[in-house]
């Protein structure tokens, strides 16, 4: 599938099922913590420069947000998660209607998880992985920030996250960074395979 990425724009925001698109596109859910990076990721992705916000305060995002692309696919940005500064109503909020839109989803086809290459994953990154694979929902790990870290280091700290994730080999592992825009093909290749 060819995408042209240039024609992207943000959908809509949507905080139940009754919100979601109606129509039968694929759509790739991008989840991870707060500060993970994950509006760089859909900004680098997109070649834009701020369809997704990046903002100063994490955990911004308190609703699905939809992005269509080139009318063929969507990226679903989901609630980053485990940010403290949010009440534990709120968080159990954004967690049901996370697990409401990856469990009962028909338009998903895999999950972005993004964690951050320079640190161990949270226990939230690890139980959104043991989520994911429970549910048999095919997922991508992409480390973000790899531009922080000397290359001949990514190897230990891949190795670091696999472990603390019991990483299942048979799922994709990239590497990303969105100010070199390493992983960004590999990134690409992946979703497109996965559609």
């Amino acid at each position: 599938m060819e995408i042209n990425t240039h024609n992207a724009e943000i959908l809509l925001s949507a905080a139940n099922k009754s919100h979601y698109p109606q129509d039968g596109l694929p759509e790739i859910a991008l989840a991870g913590r707060s500060n993970v990076g994950k509006s760089s990721f859909i900004n680098t992705m997109l070649n834009r420069k701020n369809l997704a916000r990046t903002s100063g305060k994490p955990g911004k995002t308190q609703l699905l947000n939809f992005f269509n692309i080139d009318d063929k696919m969507r990226f679903v940005d989901v609630p980053g998660y485990g940010y403290a500064r949010v009440s534990k109503k709120e968080r159990e909020k954004w967690g049901r209607m996370i697990e409401e839109y990856l469990t009962t989803r028909e338009n998903l086809r895999a999950v972005v998880s993004l964690v951050d290459l320079r640190h161990d994953p949270s226990a939230d990154d690890v139980q959104m992985y043991e989520f994911l694979k429970y549910y048999e929902i095919p997922v991508i790990i992409v480390a973000t920030k790899a531009d922080k870290i000397p290359r001949g280091k990514w190897n230990k700290h891949e190795s670091a996250i696999k472990k603390k994730l019991n990483f299942d080999p048979s799922d994709d592992f990239i590497l990303f960074s969105s100010i070199s825009k390493a992983g960004m093909n590999e990134a690409w290749d992946a979703i497109l395979e996965k559609l």
